[in-house]
């Protein structure tokens, strides 16, 4: 007590100067209880973003032209028919009712694609038809009525129609039919000379015989 007494004033000093120097030493650290969130811990309990895909617009459907046909003889509903491009004539005698019973079908093409205004002609059994198929009366190889004989449609006959042409073999009637297919119709009877092997002498042999119409 004594010493304690001798010594107060000392003591008085001494603390305070203590505490400043603790505080000074190891400062509290006030940011832990106000620290920022990281960037990572911010997006932690975010909503997750929804991201939306955009409608894809249908694609408009492609225009397919349409044609008109006439069909004609031993079928149960003769008539005018309107057909799509790419349809053959199977197609068409469907439309009007299939072929009846006195139909004679060996001379009928079904295979074959259909053009705009196109005869489609099924002969009866008997019935008189020196080639086929029987489709448009152009492409019939005949005797027509006042006895002229008619002209072979090289854009509508078939590979054996094309043979009874003067001049017109296998190779070339396959020929003609391959350049159907890749270029189209002849536009003209001339146009037969685009196809190789068919030259001037030739085409005069076989012009009187054909037709583009």
């Amino acid at each position: 007590m004594v010493w304690l007494k001798n010594n107060i004033r000392t003591l008085l000093i001494l603390i305070p100067v203590s505490l400043i120097i603790l505080i000074l030493v190891n400062p509290l650290d006030f940011s832990s209880n106000n620290s920022v969130p990281s960037p990572l811990s911010a997006n932690a309990d975010a909503q997750p973003t929804i991201v939306k895909e955009e409608a894809v617009p249908a694609a408009e459907p492609s225009l397919t032209m349409t044609m008109i046909v006439d069909v004609k003889g031993a079928v149960h509903s003769p008539g005018v028919y309107e057909v799509k491009e790419g349809d053959r004539v199977t197609d068409a005698l469907k439309l009007a009712g299939g072929e009846t019973e006195e139909a004679d079908m060996k001379f009928v093409n079904l295979s074959q694609k259909l053009q705009d205004e196109m005869v489609i002609y099924v002969p009866e059994a008997g019935e008189e038809v020196t080639s086929g198929p029987a489709v448009s009366p152009e492409a019939i190889t005949g005797t027509g009525a006042g006895g002229q004989s008619q002209k072979i449609n090289i854009n509508t006959a078939d590979a054996a129609e094309l043979q009874t042409i003067n001049g017109i073999g296998p190779a070339k009637a396959e020929a003609i039919l391959a350049y159907r297919e890749t270029e189209g119709n002849f536009q003209s009877i001339e146009d037969i000379k685009n196809i190789s092997g068919i030259g001037d002498k030739t085409f005069d042999k076989l012009k009187e015989s054909i037709d583009v119409k």
